[in-house]
């Protein structure tokens, strides 16, 4: 048998560690069916099939579980092995986000920091997938979240707020409610279930059913915009749409959300001169003194 094709090993490694094959395409810069070809022809070799597809993603079959014990590490260490060999190019700097921060806070803000920085390069990564900082080649994230993450550093940015917006069409049609009147309008529900904080902290119960119900932070904002209801809205990411008039602060209030937005990166970023101007000036941009 000739020795096995390393890019088929890494993807079935991969795909069995992340469980979704979508995901794992994205980690790999491949397509979807990209990424499947490499998995038949692997288990065409075998003989057998190693991952199990299912409507939640995939998981290893015996057969599967079997090879993952026994190619992982090495493949690991092939991987660190090439890392360490490889010219690291310091003007070039990978920083992933998720889409929506992308658009409504970093975006913006690039051209000031690109007319700063002529000497470095900033190539984005729009995921909502966590970084595997040992396998890509990612220098840091911006992330939502506890700050608490395992194997990296987290420094925090600022915290996130919600509060309650609407259309400017939404107000015309219904008059700019006072707080208590907010509970008696059609509301959107978000992914988190957010009302009920609002309302334990500033009265009023949410209602029996929503005007809508949203899965996606994005699609609330836009579904309010559009004057579907009342959002409670995550202030950053909507910023952009209040500031373009198409979205309206309900009330001065605003209630601090459960997470806070963190710059993460692992220890091997840390003595990049560029890593460090970038950092710094990320921390300058949320109000932040770097150390």
């Amino acid at each position: 048998m000739s020795r096995p094709p390393l890019d088929q090993l890494d993807a079935f490694v991969i795909a069995a560690r992340l469980g979704n094959l979508t995901r794992a395409a994205e980690a790999m810069h491949l397509t979807v069916s990209a990424l499947s070809h490499r998995m038949r022809l692997l288990e065409q070799r075998v003989g057998h099939p190693l991952l199990a597809r299912g409507p939640r993603g995939v998981a290893l079959t015996p057969q599967g579980q079997r090879l993952y014990d026994a190619v992982a590490e090495p493949i690991d260490a092939i991987e660190h092995a090439l890392r360490r060999l490889g010219a690291r190019t310091d003007n070039l700097l990978t920083l992933s986000l998720i889409p929506s921060m992308a658009t409504a806070w970093l975006v913006p803000r690039l051209p000031g920091f690109l007319a700063r920085h002529p000497e470095l390069g900033l190539s984005l990564q729009a995921s909502t997938h966590v970084v595997d900082f040992e396998r890509e080649p990612v220098d840091a994230a911006l992330r939502l979240g506890s700050g608490q993450w395992p194997g990296v550093r987290a420094e925090f940015l600022f915290d996130e707020w919600i509060t309650p917006v609407a259309s400017p069409d939404f107000i015309a049609r219904h008059g700019k409610p006072a707080l208590a009147a907010i509970p008696s309008l059609p509301l959107l529900g978000d992914p988190a279930g957010r009302w009920r904080d609002w309302f334990a902290a500033f009265g009023g119960a949410a209602p029996a059913r929503y005007a809508a119900q949203f899965d996606d932070t994005e699609t609330l904002h836009q579904a309010a915009a559009q004057g579907l209801g009342i959002a409670l809205a995550r202030q950053t990411l909507a910023q952009p749409l209040i500031d373009s008039g198409r979205l309206v602060l309900l009330t001065r209030k605003r209630l601090k959300a459960e997470f806070a937005h963190y710059l993460v990166y692992p220890e091997r970023s840390l003595p990049l001169p560029g890593f460090q101007t970038l950092r710094g000036w990320l921390l300058e941009q949320a109000g932040v003194n770097a150390k």
